[in-house]
């Protein structure tokens, strides 16, 4: 079989929903000709419509030109029988997320079409491996797992399950070029690559919940201001639904045999059991259509204390000096030689990056009862928020003196409960742990599951390469101490990031 893509080639897809229809705009777009099939009357004819309706609608806004438009209209077919996919090189299923439907729908397929035609699946959960046991040809039978929006998202997971054929794979990822998406690959195993390497942006905001770490406002607030996601874990649970994202996580739980990393949480499913689903049923985390949503928490203005000193050694003790100096405010900078120096002290106060240990640990081991900590950000020099903790033993002098060199800087301040590793810090870490594992167990390359963390779910670096950011080896210290501080399986480190660190590269390029 070529390694060429499929261009010119008749696609046949089955299933008229939302991702069936995305699916649908793509290909005739791409030039081919589409037939769309599904069992319920007439959804094929209106999911064929609706995708004319977007064509001219694309043209009226000069983002396809007229002719274009009216060409990949004329290559759209509804059709109502199985039958007529039988000269089809390429069928996409996207069907209801149920193995034995799939099996059924791939098995009446494989009695219909050539013997050299692709048969594809969009599952986003279910095993390859699984769906394609009963095919006589399984082969043939590949995982294509698009994201919704299909014409807005780029990322195409191109799945090879067991007895996938390397060609059949080499043709969809290079039919995916050709229909403007970036593919990555992935073997067969629970969740692929974004289901499962989302999960802890999930599962550690929820734990920061469970810990009164916050409100969700606010802690969305510090993973939007200071980690830079497009949205934080709350809000977008609400979006995706909690049925839907309280089922990924059950399932990706199950199939890893019931891993501590994968747990799910009451909190959710108290949401479940109540029906507050989310947008979709007016409530989830936030109440919608009732006013304006609740604002996060953000420190009163404190006054700018006597001359603070800032470790000029530090990028965000440089960083913040920056700031400072544009303000006008005055400071001093100090090169302290030791490791564990403070990114600035004023007034006896002393300000530290997370390294995991809560602010309370980290102060009884130092004997610095005036300890506060910095939460991680993507970029200290643009970042409008700063998130910080302190430890219990610290005076509210302390709080508001290092909270005043802060806004003076021109930070919105805002305060969580002492966790251990914060909100952004534990949840990177725990992103770029689970990376690095699959990784290492052979489900993806480094570059590709970085490519589909960004270009699935929007994330602002891929995590291993934020991991190299921060510091391989900080990072591998952050996990050690959230290990030490819950004593929970959960927090396992990877042995891939083990590695990185111990050979000296600190990078994952070569994996």
């Amino acid at each position: 079989m070529s390694s060429a893509n499929l261009s010119g080639s008749v696609i046949g897809v089955v299933g008229a929903g939302a991702m069936g229809t995305g699916i649908v705009q793509v290909a005739a777009a791409a030039g081919h000709a589409v037939r769309l099939f599904d069992v319920r009357d007439g959804a094929a004819a209106a999911a064929c419509e609706s995708v004319r309706q977007v064509y001219a609608s694309l043209a009226e806004k000069g983002r396809m030109s007229h002719e274009e438009a009216h060409s990949a209209s004329t290559r759209l077919t509804p059709t109502t029988t199985l039958q007529t996919l039988s000269d089809c090189e390429l069928v996409i299923e996207a069907i209801v997320e149920d193995l034995e439907a799939k099996q059924h729908l791939f098995a009446a397929l494989e009695a219909i079409v050539t013997d050299t035609c692709i048969l594809a699946t969009n599952t986003s959960s279910i095993s390859v491996t699984a769906i394609g046991a009963r095919l006589l040809q399984p082969q043939r039978l590949v995982g294509m797992h698009f994201f919704n929006p299909v014409p807005l998202m780029a990322l195409v997971e191109v799945i090879s399950g067991l007895a996938t054929s390397a060609a059949v794979a080499d043709r969809i990822v290079a039919t995916a070029v050709a229909w403007g998406k970036q593919p990555v690959r992935a073997r067969s195993t629970p969740g692929f690559i974004v289901n499962r390497v989302a999960r802890p942006f999930y599962a550690e905001g929820l734990r920061l919940l469970q810990e009164r770490a916050a409100d969700p406002a606010t802690l969305d607030a510090v993973m939007r201001d200071c980690g830079g996601f497009r949205m934080g874990p709350f809000e977008l649970m609400d979006l995706i639904g909690h049925d839907v994202n309280y089922a990924v996580t059950q399932s990706v739980f199950d199939a890893y045999y019931h891993d501590p990393r994968f747990t799910p949480s009451l909190i959710q499913k108290e949401l479940l059991s109540a029906g507050f689903l989310g947008r979709k049923s007016g409530r989830g985390f936030y109440t919608y259509g009732e006013g304006a949503p609740p604002a996060p928490h953000q420190m009163a203005d404190c006054s700018y204390p006597g001359r603070p000193v800032l470790n000029k050694n530090s990028s965000i003790g440089s960083m913040i000096a920056a700031r400072l100096g544009a303000s006008g405010k005055e400071f001093g900078l100090t090169e302290p030689s030791i490791a564990d120096a403070p990114v600035l002290t004023v007034n006896g106060a002393s300000l530290y990056l997370t390294d995991g240990r809560t602010a309370t640990t980290r102060a009884a081991e130092h004997g610095k009862p005036d300890t506060v900590l910095i939460d991680l950000a993507l970029d200290f020099a643009k970042s409008t928020r700063i998130a910080m903790a302190a430890a219990d033993q610290c005076s509210e002098a302390a709080r508001e003196a290092i909270a005043g060199v802060l806004q003076a800087a021109g930070y919105r301040v805002t305060w969580l409960r002492d966790v251990p590793g914060m909100a952004v810090m534990r949840t990177v870490a725990m992103l770029a742990n689970e990376a690095a594992d699959a990784v290492n167990q052979g489900v993806c390359c480094a570059g590709d599951v970085d490519l589909a963390m960004q270009k699935g779910v929007n994330y602002p670096l891929g995590p291993l390469a934020w991991a190299e950011r921060v510091g391989v080896d900080k990072l591998l210290r952050v996990l050690q101490n959230l290990g030490a501080e819950y004593g929970e399986d959960r927090y396992r480190i990877s042995p891939l990031l083990r590695r990185v660190v111990a050979n000296g590269s600190l990078s994952f390029g070569a994996y």
